[in-house]
Order: C-alpha cells, then structure tokens, then sequence
C-alpha cells in the first residue's frame, strides 16, 4: 500500500496598495487550509491584486467598485446591513445604499440572488 504524498500548501502573496484592505485579506488567507502566505520578494505561486483602476469589468459586463466587492464579499458571508457597516467602517445607511446598488447592477432580486448571480458571472467564488 503506497502512501499518498503530502500536497504541499499553495504559497501566496498579496500586492494590495490599501493596507487596509490587505490586511482584511490576509486575515481570512491566514487560516485557510492549503495556503501559506508570503511575504514580498519571496517565492510565490501566486498574488492576490486589485484592479488599480476602482472599477472591475468582469466576463458579465458588470463594472464593480473595489467597495461594492468588499460588500458583496461580506453579503456571500451573509452579513446583514448592521454588520456590513461595523466591519467597512461605514455608516449602516452607506451599506444599504452599496447593497441596493449591488442589486441593480447584478440585475438581481434579493442578497441572495446578488450572491448567486456574482458567483455565475465569476465575480466571486463561493
């Protein structure tokens, strides 16, 4: 009986400019199994980057700022108004506006929908 050899993890950095951002990133990237996170200038298998531009035009044709993929992010999480806004910093009427912003660009008709319709269009990954 042949042993199956250990997958070493997937060693990943992240070129974000918002330091913000990044960290929020490498928090939910530090525990996850199968990825070691480096640090710059070392080897890596791949970056984590943001479109420097402020908007991302996906395969859909969606155009999506770098502030409605943090709230859609949060929304596949299934965060409500409430804490969307505690975690962004933001005020709870800012995250509704985001939300309903969201829901008109991905043509959708509720949160769940917009998490659905992202993850078809390859906006997100669930």
């Amino acid at each position: 009986m042949s042993e199956t050899p250990s997958l070493e993890p997937v060693r990943l950095a992240i070129d974000i400019a918002d330091p913000l951002l990044a960290d929020r990133i490498a928090a939910v990237l530090a525990s996850a199994p199968g990825v070691r996170l480096v640090g710059n200038g070392q080897m890596a298998d791949a970056v984590v980057t943001v479109s420097a531009h402020g908007a991302t035009d996906h395969d859909g044709g969606i155009s999506l700022t770098p502030r409605e993929l943090e709230v859609l992010s949060l929304l596949a999480e299934g965060a409500s108004n409430k804490e969307i806004a505690r975690r962004l910093g933001i005020s709870v009427h800012t995250a509704k506006y985001h939300v309903g912003s969201l829901l008109d660009k991905l043509d959708a008709v509720g949160r769940t929908d917009a998490v659905a319709h992202a993850a078809r269009l390859g906006v997100i990954t669930l």
